[in-house]
């Protein structure tokens, strides 16, 4: 008995210094396995270890208190795919080329998959990929096309493409372990298990249909915002849950038979996500809000009762999203406990693309550089080597997950990377030194949500916001510490101007840093763009890149008489051969346009509009390297326009609304090209 009583607390002495022993040990090198759960558009306000008001996640809750919880992470790039390049290369969106949705990712640059698996890795990746191209670098993929369904959803394979019954969240995870059970167990293992959820339209799975129905969540101080003063583009942004929110595709509120037959835009898509669920699936969801949706018929709310009524039914689906999201990270932890010669050398991330507007400043989405979507959550779980319960405050960032995961697994980070490997942060001693700025660039502008395009700078106490597109060109400052929810801009403030001053340095430090010069579009020569990540003066050539399908930057300029237009195209070496255009608006230059011009590709020369279908093309005697001179000649008496290069002519007509043109200029899709400057006639 007395033996038993005093080796007792020898034993807890020797776990406990075994486990020092091994939190002690490097990480550098310790090669272990990655398995990294990412979901979409997670907010950190919707995870219980970051203070959430709200929902609940026990599972993300338990790897933070067992791991390491970053405070202060940030996206490069608040939009899916954007974000999901950076993370794979390590490099910001204009250096990886994927700038924004749509684009198509370049798989044959270095990414932290193919650097690990040549290192002797496994990799798999199960679920959202949202980057157009095929993935690369990965021994095995499942992944959902484009955004995936929620129910049933069809699956891409390297067999092709197959439908699961169930539900994304349900089937990315155990396609997940699916993985983990058939994998060589002989080797290291790199899983990125990606959830759809709880991305729009938040559809969540049956079992969490009955969660969040005991009372009203918690609304946003912001709610209601005033946007008087502010820059003109927040009050215009299509984001709002009042204004732009749909009941039926985004509430799942089923039409009356009177608005069925009135649906436009996104609501149109109700009836398709239903039919996407089984009649099972269909008959629980409709138990699930049958009483609700009568209670919103029979009150019939207006004006702000309709807005809190959104939110209601937005949070509660979208929390119960994360939920499902949650119970799959529990489920994947589960799985390792289960195989604890696995878990002991197995480090788990818990990551999201970007944040989340909850109803703060009244909108749902991201995009923006403000807070809740600019920060997204990170965690890091590695019994034994991570110090449990630990909190780091550092400035990080989503470019530092690649060269984190190849400083573990022991591979040289590619100089060319942006980021910088997190281990230090984690060390018994973290460094002294360390960044004091992040760096973000938002792209899409005059697409969905009409965010405009934007870079800016964020240190421990300050943002600075440069709207750098020619019809805002305008800068955002905000105090974090006095002004957290941003509400107060600091730029035009007089008091303010050393902080000002300091933080445009900074900011022009980044940018020189990472070798950004995208935002750069003409000095104002260009009043009218879209799609143009980039326009610089290249002699007395324009150079172009166009980083979405119809890119345009136009000049103003009233044209009543017929006028012909002329410049010479050159390609840009290296850069994918697509196209380059003349660009003529009419009435409304952003909406009434006619595009004329070469696709380099294959060879032909092209006369888009005026109608959105409109297309007339002839193939062009092109070598493939020379520069083409390119003639468009508008004629609006005899409602022509007619485009000539390479002795080949196309023409196409005008409708009688085209009496006149009011801008001109360039245009591209996806590419590089440059452009002698326009001779007007």
């Amino acid at each position: 008995m007395v033996c038993g009583m005093r080796s007792v607390p020898l034993l807890l002495v020797l776990a406990t210094l075994l486990a020092m022993a091994a939190a002690q040990q490097p990480l550098r090198g310790s090669r272990p396995n990655i398995l990294f759960v990412f979901s979409d558009d997670h907010a950190c306000s919707a995870i219980g270890a970051y203070g959430s008001s709200f929902g609940s996640t026990p599972n993300i809750d338990r790897l933070a208190a067992g791991g390491a919880l970053f405070t202060a992470n940030y996206c490069g790039n608040g939009i899916c795919g954007p974000s999901r390049a950076s993370i794979l290369t390590g490099l910001h969106s204009h250096a990886n080329g994927f700038t924004r949705n749509g684009n198509v990712f370049d798989g044959t640059q270095p990414t932290f998959p193919q650097l690990l698996q040549r290192a002797g890795y496994q990799t798999a990746i199960v679920g959202k990929w949202h980057l157009e191209s095929q993935p690369t670098g990965f021994d095995h993929w499942v992944v959902l096309p484009d955004q995936g369904q929620y129910y049933n959803p069809d699956f891409l394979t390297k067999a092709g493409r197959v439908r699961k019954a169930g539900h994304a969240t349900d089937l990315t995870t155990a396609l997940a372990i699916e993985w983990l059970e058939q994998r060589d167990p002989q080797k290291p293992f790199v899983l990125m298990c990606q959830h759809k959820a709880p991305h729009r339209n938040w559809l969540p799975a049956p079992r969490e249909l009955g969660l969040y129905r005991d009372g009203d969540l918690p609304e946003p101080k912001t709610l209601f915002p005033n946007h008087a003063g502010r820059l003109p583009a927040r009050a215009g942004t299509e984001m709002e849950i009042g204004a732009h929110m749909t009941l039926h595709y985004d509430l799942m509120l089923p039409p009356t038979a009177d608005e069925q037959a009135m649906l436009q835009d996104l609501d149109r898509a109700y009836a398709n996500q239903r039919a996407r669920m089984d009649d099972a699936q269909r008959a629980a969801w409709d138990a699930a809000f049958a009483a609700e949706d009568a209670a919103f018929r029979a009150q019939n709310p207006q004006g702000k009762e309709l807005v809190r009524w959104k939110l209601q039914r937005y949070l509660k689906n979208y929390l119960r999203c994360v939920r499902g999201v949650d119970r799959s990270t529990g489920e994947l932890l589960a799985w390792l406990d289960a195989h604890p010669d696995v878990k002991r050398n197995t480090l788990v991330v818990y990551s999201s693309d970007q944040g989340f507007f909850l109803g703060e400043n009244g909108w749902f989405d991201k995009r923006w550089m403000d807070e809740p979507s600019f920060r997204m959550p990170l965690v890091m779980a590695w019994p034994g080597r991570i110090e449990a319960g630990r909190k780091v405050d550092a400035l990080t960032q989503n470019i530092d997950f690649a060269p984190t995961f190849l400083d573990l697994a022991g591979v040289a980070v590619p100089p060319a990377m942006h980021g910088t490997s997190l281990l230090p942060l984690l060390a018994e001693a973290p460094p002294t030194a360390w960044r004091d700025a992040v760096y973000y660039h938002y792209y899409e502008s005059h697409a969905v949500h009409r965010v405009p395009a934007m870079y800016g700078v964020r240190t421990a106490t300050h943002k600075l916001v440069h709207y750098y597109e020619p019809e805002w060109n305008a800068w955002e400052l905000f105090d974090l510490r006095s002004d957290p929810d941003e509400r107060a801009d600091l730029a035009a403030d007089p008091a303010q101007a050393e902080v000002l001053a300091t933080l445009r340095a900074r900011l022009q430090g980044l940018r020189q840093q990472y070798g950004d010069d995208t935002g750069t579009l003409g000095d104002g020569a260009f009043p009218l763009t879209a799609g143009i990540a980039r326009v610089v003066k290249d002699g007395e050539r324009w150079r172009v890149w166009a980083n979405a399908r119809g890119g345009y930057l136009l000049q103003r300029g009233e044209r009543t008489v017929a006028t012909t237009f002329t410049t010479t195209l050159r390609t840009v070496a290296a850069k994918p051969l697509r196209n380059g255009c003349i660009v003529l608006g009419g009435a409304d230059a952003r909406r009434d346009q006619v595009r004329a011009g070469i696709e380099f590709g294959v060879r032909k020369l092209v006369l888009l509009g005026p109608g959105p279908q409109d297309r007339t093309e002839a193939a062009l005697p092109w070598d493939g390297r020379s520069a083409i001179e390119l003639v468009v000649h508008f004629d609006p008496v005899g409602k022509r326009v007619i485009a000539r290069a390479l002795g080949v002519e196309v023409a196409a007509a005008l409708p009688a609304a085209w009496t006149a043109l009011t801008a001109h200029g360039f245009g591209a899709s996806d590419t590089e090209t440059a452009f002698d400057p326009l001779r007007v006639q």
